[in-house]
């Protein structure tokens, strides 16, 4: 089967990027199928993730103005589909664009829409007035417009059906991205976080909760990976707060495996996700997780008091007092590791891929 992704870039360090590089390789090398992915002003000169030499790349260079830029980008992705001749086409574009494509080109072929992040994003970070509001609106509607032409509209958890109500609905969660093996042994006093310096991730909120953390257990640290943004001034909140020697700032590495083993919690200070894959690489190796309850995903994956601990979205004192308790429970500690390692076996390759493989076949039967 000829499979097409149509996306905006593979070569960073994203999540988005990430469990591409896995899926679309699983697709390729396990399951035979003929893989394509057109990107977006990207290059694949320098990936940041690995991706199966049989996959094919193609991309889309636009430099112009809007108006060129969306005439370009409409042209080139109707060109790349003449020339692959794909059996089915999966966007993963979680911008606009991305799901208004089968109402500016049409649906000659299934096509199955792949949603990343929660509904959320669309507020961005702006006022709460009445333009924005409105705003906001309008782009609802147009997503709910062009979701639904859809052949399937593939969200990654249960509660991500409260946002995407639509008639094409199917739930198929992310993969782990490694296989299972080494664990932590929670012993080293690190507690970690992971994702990129954003509004979405909500840093600032966190390190107002680790506040609290070092204020009783000084000899802990948290180290914090991911993608920089200056523009997010979380080092001046760090050193704002005294917490310079207990937080640490990592770029993003390729094997954060490695880091999750070394540390003995993870915690996730997210305002919303569209799944939280950083749970599951979490509790891969055997680490519990504290995460704000938000919409959408954690609560899908962690079971509250066994595996991790979901903190009320927003409650920076309960997030802070649930890291406390986790902290100087070192038997509870261990034994929701012990439970978090054994409850992710439902997202292995294996079984997620075998989900796709039964959307494809059943697409290309209708």
């Amino acid at each position: 089967m000829k499979l097409l992704y149509i996306t905006n870039q593979i070569s960073g360090p994203g999540g988005l990027e990430r469990v591409l590089s896995i899926k679309a390789s699983y697709f390729a090398d396990e399951l035979g199928h003929d893989v394509h992915i057109l990107t977006l002003n990207d290059t694949t000169d320098s990936l940041f993730f690995d991706f199966s030499s049989s996959i094919q790349t193609h991309n889309i260079e636009l430099k112009n103005s809007p108006i060129h830029y969306i005439k370009g980008y409409l042209k080139g992705i109707k060109n790349t589909i003449s020339n692959v001749d794909p059996d089915i086409i999966l966007v993963c574009d979680d911008g606009l664009k991305g799901m208004l494509l089968p109402l500016f080109i049409g649906r000659s072929r299934p096509m199955i829409y792949e949603r990343h992040v929660s509904k959320e994003v669309a507020k961005g970070i702006g006022p709460n007035n009445l333009f924005n509001r409105l705003k906001t609106r309008l782009i609802y509607l147009l997503m709910r417009l062009g979701g639904q032409k859809f052949d399937a509209f593939v969200v990654l958890t249960q509660q991500n059906l409260k946002e995407w109500n639509f008639p094409n609905n199917i739930v198929i969660p992310n993969p782990l991205p490694f296989c299972k093996g080494k664990v932590s042994t929670l012993n080293n006093k690190i507690v970690i976080a992971v994702g990129k310096q954003s509004f979405q991730k909500g840093y600032d909120r966190l390190i107002k909760s680790w506040k609290d953390v070092e204020k009783k257990f000084p000899e802990w640290k948290l180290h914090i990976y991911g993608s920089e943004d200056p523009s997010k001034k979380i080092e001046k909140d760090i050193e704002k707060l005294n917490l310079s020697d207990s937080i640490k700032l990592f770029k993003p590495v390729k094997n954060i495996k490695e880091k999750f083993i070394e540390s003995s919690v993870h915690v996730l200070s997210s305002r919303y996700e569209g799944f939280g894959m950083v749970i599951i690489e979490a509790m891969a190796c055997g680490v519990p997780s504290v995460s704000f309850d938000c919409p959408y995903g954690p609560s899908d994956i962690i079971e509250d008091g066994k595996n991790g601990f979901l903190i009320p979205n927003g409650d920076i004192k309960a997030l802070g007092k649930s890291l406390i308790y986790i902290i100087e429970n070192s038997e509870k500690r261990k034994k929701m590791g012990a439970y978090a390692f054994k409850s992710v076996d439902k997202f292995q390759m294996s079984v997620i891929g075998e989900k796709w493989n039964d959307l494809f076949e059943q697409l290309q039967k209708n």
